[in-house]
């Protein structure tokens, strides 16, 4: 069962692929850093779970158990959330967010691409953090990760309320509830990976990608209601 459960992170990395096309494709069309930084962080997604793959596939290498921690737990939701900061905040306060969070990662990959390995802890088809034996550079994910949830799940929740308050706004509150849904289970996943389990990460990470997949096709195909609508609804819910 364990074992079947290992491939289920070739068909999460099918998906994104698939995800991210439509992103780029709806940037090309329309522009946005929202949707920049939202393609970029589809294909981080993609690459994470293609390193599991391979190792599933072909057993544990180095290089790609580096990959793979940088992609995925420092890289899996930040941009996906930077896009979102972007959609929420004036541009000049995301831009310097951007920033930091670009420095952060940039220092926290390079400390994850030095850090030393501890062979004896390698296992042949499972990735771990559990084996770096500087053990504190798996601190900086719980920092990354605290980013991203914020501005991805808190974000997709503020907009489901808002959206909630508008007059054929239903659709969009849907959407936005399934990607802060589907932004959430990766997270829970990741826990679990460091007590060892990491086939709960693989099998969170499709799931939640095909929930926010799904919130995010319900807001690109719904009608959008009257802009003053928005404005009045916005109003209600700051007062």
């Amino acid at each position: 069962m364990l074992r079947a459960i290992s491939y289920i992170p070739i068909l999460t990395t099918i998906v994104a692929a698939f995800f991210a096309g439509a992103i780029f494709r709806r940037y090309a069309e329309r522009g946005g850093r929202h949707l920049l930084w939202w393609g970029i962080g589809m294909v981080c997604y993609g690459v994470g779970t293609l390193t599991e793959s391979v190792t599933t596939v072909f057993g544990w290498q180095e290089p790609i158990f580096r990959s793979w921690y940088i992609t995925g737990a420092l890289l899996g939701g930040a941009p996906l959330a930077q896009g979102t900061a972007y959609l929420l905040l004036r541009k000049e306060l995301a831009d310097r967010l951007a920033v930091v969070l670009v420095t952060v990662i940039l220092v926290a990959s390079a400390c994850v691409a030095i850090a030393p390995i501890d062979y004896a802890q390698v296992e042949a088809h499972r990735l771990t953090g559990r084996i770096f034996e500087w053990q504190w550079v798996r601190a900086f994910s719980p920092f990354i990760n605290l980013y991203a949830a914020s501005f991805l799940i808190g974000g997709a929740i503020v907009s489901a309320v808002r959206y909630r308050r508008v007059p054929s706004g239903g659709r969009r509150a849907a959407g936005n509830a399934l990607i802060a849904l589907g932004a959430l289970l990766p997270g829970i996943g990741g826990s679990f990976t460091r007590f060892g389990y990491t086939e709960v990460l693989y099998v969170t990470e499709f799931v939640g990608l095909l929930t926010i997949y799904s919130g995010y096709r319900l807001n690109t195909t719904a009608r959008w209601p009257p802009a003053h609508r928005i404005a009045a609804a916005h109003s209600r819910l700051r007062a």
